[in-house]
């Protein structure tokens, strides 16, 4: 992977005169844009080739990584730094007259997530390609993913998000290596003696097509796949489409991430969209393993996958489907080959995401997995009929009441199964799941969540990632635990100086984008308190909004109070039939035209709601953040991700005793993170009691009482119906998520917060004692972990040079 600045110019302006027949300085954005890219790919493709060639062999076993989301973010800048080429692109650019942050402004985020799920999985990639090892990831090709988040009148609008409107440059369609997919229809079995012939009568025939793109791993000539597959007519099929809105029943296949699951029609099509990425991934992955004729009965020693939260849990009956039917194994071989072969990861305890599908649509969408899960149930309620009593077994058994209990089939169908947070798996052995932690104990384990450190300082923070350099080296960007040895240097003004200078550059940087995306003018001399996650009542947005409105009023009883200024910055999407959320941002989006268009308080508060929060939006806020909020009921938040990325860049954490929280508090002590709320105990017995009252904290206090009336009594304004809203669900429903219990706690945290950050020379040392201990969060050690323990996979070899045939990797 070797350039020079004299070789990248040579090879920039050759490219783009045979591409475009343009000198430099008549090129278009764009076009200069695809001809770094072409570069870029042209540097690492015979290295993605030897990486295949080397896994084949040195016979290695891979894990292959099902995910329904995969949120890579824009993926230039990401690999010149990961294949060393970023300091000498940049400079052959300013050699040119051109400037990499412009020409990366052009590059169009893949829209293939929605926030957390999606973003950890391109995490991971990163971290598998970067440790060396041999991993790829299988998801879908949403030719819209999620949706365009406009803001109409405060109010949430959704519009089509057509990311691929110029194609994308990084991907490469493998039409060879189409697979068909199976669904609808009616299925029949006939038994010759040795085993179930099944045919299929009327069934749909998809042909599933792979893009494959290249995962480049850090400075170690190592490269790896992300495949995603669209759905398309098969040629000899189209006689069967002969109207677009009969060809739009497959194309909407893969057009949209997460259709609305208010109705049937859109519950349905994401059933397919499942099955259609699982059946797709298997067969591929079993057809490239029989290339090399070793036994199936063995495969569980070459092939890992892993189910990455429950979209893709039919991998386990997909994987039996073809070893029965196809393969003919018999069904106990077949049964310990998928145990031995597929593991879980849980990402929440939230009753609503363990997904439940009802039998009948199933048998819809592909009747012979429903036949095949139907068998594992059998065989399962046998299998502990007498040995465990009749209610445990139908708690934990994969159908009941005409439901399929997809995190059931996931967790029995496999040999692991993990939560991503210490809580988060104690909650899963000793509540959610602890029947079967009773009955698998060892197949239980934790992982806790990590964050590619690579893009989140080097990549969205160089002027942070300067400062380490000179204070500790460069060891930290291989190996991101030495940034502990920042902690040596807490003591050091010169160095917190710095730091709060770095800060203080990121702050400007944003305003700048603030005030061109929303015209609302910030002070980066202002503390910026910032909250960006999935919309979700649980998340607690509210929480965080009910202390903006006390600010505001506040502010009009006593316009010449010494508050800290601060800015509020929200980014958030609400999923589309997500209503209750979707009231929520029209609510901080009145309360922001309020506070941002009143001169009586001299812009001592501002309050932001940042447009459509991508990877690309969020790699401009986190450098720039001085509070992180992390303020979900406590055992409601899995992990969350967000929480290490911002302390990574120096921002404090306003934290409730969830998820990794926890462990961020463990790593830098309790004097340098805010802690508020209720505990994980306290939460439990108010839902074990019932004896949770909500309005007793609003008769009991007068102040919450005057911020949720507020909500109700024309304060705020143009929220007649949202406002109603919130005000009963706090009250009439009884808070479900305990904002009103620890509002108070939360008020005076926020205090303190305010307090500390007018010390800047402590609050400097916070933040520096903060990015020492981030390092370990980072992903790469987490997927080390994963590959020890679950998957059984190994660093590559050093990637040998021989005349091996081309291979592809499925």
């Amino acid at each position: 992977m070797k350039m020079t600045k004299e070789n990248f110019i040579h090879e920039f302006k050759k490219r783009l005169g045979e591409r475009y027949a343009l000198d430099v300085k008549d090129a278009a954005p764009i076009e200069l844009y695809q001809t770094l890219v072409a570069v870029v790919k042209s540097g690492y493709s015979d290295i993605w080739r030897k990486t295949w060639k080397s896994y084949v062999k040195n016979d290695q076993k891979q894990v292959y990584y099902f995910s329904i989301e995969f949120l890579p973010g824009r993926l230039l800048k990401s690999n010149l730094l990961n294949m060393g080429w970023y300091d000498v692109v940049e400079a052959g650019l300013k050699d040119m007259g051109l400037d990499l942050d412009q020409i990366s402004e052009t590059e169009v985020d893949m829209a293939l997530g929605n926030g957390g799920l999606g973003r950890l999985a391109s995490c991971f990639m990163d971290s598998l390609a970067s440790e060396g090892l041999p991993g790829n990831g299988n998801g879908i090709r949403y030719k819209y993913g999620l949706f365009k988040q406009k803001f109409v009148d405060g109010y949430q609008i959704e519009l089509p998000n057509e990311w691929l409107t110029d194609g994308n440059n990084w991907s490469v369609a493998r039409t060879s290596k189409a697979v068909d997919v199976l669904m609808g229809g009616q299925v029949h079995l006939h038994d010759n003696g040795k085993y179930y012939e099944v045919t299929y009568e009327g069934a749909d025939l998809i042909k599933a097509v792979p893009y494959d793109t290249g995962i480049v791993g850090y400075h170690n000539d190592h490269v790896n796949t992300m495949r995603l597959w669209d759905a398309q007519i098969p040629a000899s099929e189209e006689i069967n489409y002969p109207t677009i809105e009969d060809r739009r029943r497959v194309e909407d296949l893969t057009s949209v991430l997460y259709p609305d699951d208010s109705n049937y029609e859109g519950r349905i099509l994401r059933l397919k969209q499942e099955y259609f990425f699982t059946s797709a991934g298997i067969q591929s992955i079993i057809r490239h393993y029989k290339k090399y004729d070793r036994p199936l009965t063995e495969i569980s020693d070459h092939i890992a996958i892993h189910i990455n939260d429950t979209h893709p849990a039919m991998c386990v009956a997909e994987f039996m489907r073809i070893l029965l039917d196809e393969e003919h194994l018999d069904w106990d071989v077949a049964w310990k080959q998928t145990v031995q072969t597929m593991s879980y990861t849980n990402h929440t305890i939230m009753a609503e995401a363990l997904e439940k599908w009802p039998v009948d649509m199933l048998a819809t969408v592909q009747p012979r997995i429903l036949q095949i899960i139907e068998e594992i149930d059998r065989r399962y309620v046998e299998e502990l009929t007498g040995k465990k009593d009749e209610d445990f077994i139908e708690r934990t058994r994969i159908i009941k009441d005409g439901m399929v209990k997809m995190a059931h089939l996931a967790i029995i169908g496999s040999h692991s199964t993990n939560g991503v947070a210490k809580l988060h798996t104690e909650l899963l052995e000793n509540d959610v799941l602890h029947d079967f932690y009773e009955l698998y104990p060892e197949r239980f384990n934790n992982k806790t969540n990590g964050i590619a450190i690579r893009r989140w300082l080097q990549v969205a923070n160089p002027t942070l990632s300067k400062t380490i350099d000179q204070t500790i080296g460069t060891k930290w960007r291989f190996d991101s635990k030495e940034l502990h040895q920042l902690a040596k240097y807490d003591d050091d003004q010169a160095l917190l100086e710095k730091i709060g200078a770095a800060k203080r550059f990121n702050k400007v940087r944003l305003a700048k984008v603030i005030k061109e995306q929303t015209g609302i003018e910030v002070s980066p001399d202002a503390l910026f308190d910032v909250q960006i996650k999935r919309l979700h009542a649980y998340k607690r947005q509210l929480l965080n909004l009910l202390h903006i409105v006390k600010l505001y009023l506040d502010l009009k009883e006593d316009p010449n109070s010494q508050q800290v200024s601060r800015v509020f910055i929200f980014g958030a999407k609400a999923a589309p039939s997500y209503h209750y959320a979707k009231s929520i941002i029209k609510c901080i989006n009145e309360v922001a035209n309020l506070v941002n268009n009143d001169p009586t308080i001299e812009g001592k508060l501002k309050v932001v709601f940042l447009e459509n929060y991508g990877v690309s939006l969020a790699e401009k806020i986190i450098p720039a953040a001085d509070v992180s909020e992390q303020i979900s009921t406590a055992t409601k938040e899995a992990s969350g991700t967000s929480n290490m990325k911002l302390m990574l860049n120096g921002a404090l954490t306003v934290a409730t005793l969830d998820g990794a929280n926890i462990e961020i508090k463990d790593y830098v002590g309790d004097d340098n993170i805010f802690i508020f709320g209720l505990t994980k105990d306290e939460v439990l017995a108010y839902e074990t009691n019932h004896q949770y009252r909500a309005a007793d904290y609003y008769e009991n206090d007068p102040v919450l009482h005057r911020i949720l009336d507020a909500f109700v009594d024309g304060t705020i304004p143009n929220i007649e119906v949202e406002g109603h809203e919130i005000y009963d669900s706090l009250l009439r429903a009884n808070d479900e998520y305990f904002v009103l219990r620890d509002f108070a706690g939360y008020v005076a945290t926020q205090e303190r917060v305010s307090q500390t950050y007018l010390d800047q020379a402590k609050w400097n040392k916070m933040c520096l004692l903060n990015i020492a201990n981030a390092g370990y969060f980072s992903a790469d050690d987490t997927v080390e972990k994963y590959a020890t323990d679950i998957w059984q996979i190994k660093p590559n070899v050093e990637v040998q040079k021989g005349a091996i045939d081309d291979v592809y990797p499925f």
